[in-house]
């Protein structure tokens, strides 16, 4: 039985990709009534392309959809979408149903809880206290912080030192197939995937590795495996 248990945060914990999607396309709406030469459809296309090029961690990208639009950044439109964009983003921020019973649980059968994610340290730790469940982690440990990102194995084995635990007694929890489950069982852990559905890939690359993982289609079945 492991002692120590890490999350992910992003799509593990709370349904990231539903809500970043409403945000963005109200800020891009808004944005449009202001003078934004675009259709929504278009707005919204050209802003996952910036979003894919420069990584969602990337604190510019109205900037930069301005800019490609106008040939310069208009600072009012930017301004009209960074807080339309933060406002239903907040509004919307929100657990899993499973998440915070399953914390409890885990809590109170005696496992040390801590949080992998790669992400920039003040955003991480926001979303925790705005989602209300900061206080159930013993570590939150970013990408920022240490220097390497997920899959890479040095990020775990930040996260366990700072608990004092062993890759064979500590178990990831998370949603990506590559960042969190591969990184994880790189560094000795053991692995949970949280996915309704696996992709044709992942079938195959777990066949071929013989990964010995747990795969759960939401967070509170791990009640059922801890």
């Amino acid at each position: 039985m492991p002692k120590a248990v890490y999350f992910d945060i992003d799509d593990t914990l709370y349904d990231t990709s539903s809500f970043a999607r409403l945000a963005r396309k109200a800020a891009l709406s808004v944005m449009i009534e202001a003078g934004l030469p675009l259709k929504q459809e278009e707005a919204y296309s050209l802003l996952r392309n910036i979003i894919d090029e420069k990584g969602s961690n990337y604190d510019k990208h109205f900037n930069v959809l301005t800019e490609k639009v106008f040939g310069e950044e208009k600072p009012l439109l930017i301004a009209l979408g960074v807080i339309t964009y933060h406002n239903v983003k907040f509004a919307l921020l929100r657990p899993f149903p499973q998440t915070i019973p399953t914390l409890i649980y885990l809590k109170g059968k005696g496992y040390n809880l801590g949080v992998i994610s790669n992400g920039l340290t003040i955003k991480q730790w926001e979303k925790l206290i705005r989602l209300g469940i900061h206080h159930f982690f013993d570590e939150v440990v970013t990408s920022e912080e240490v220097g390497f990102q997920k899959p890479d194995i040095e990020i775990f084995r930040e996260a366990l030192n700072r608990m004092g635990c062993k890759p064979e007694d500590s178990v990831m929890v998370g949603d990506k197939f590559r960042e969190d489950i591969i990184g994880a069982v790189n560094a000795g852990m053991s692995a949970i995937l949280v996915k309704p559905k696996l992709e044709e890939d992942e079938k195959r690359h777990i066949k071929s590795e013989k990964l010995d993982i747990e795969i759960i289609s939401n967070i509170g079945e791990l009640k059922d495996i801890l």
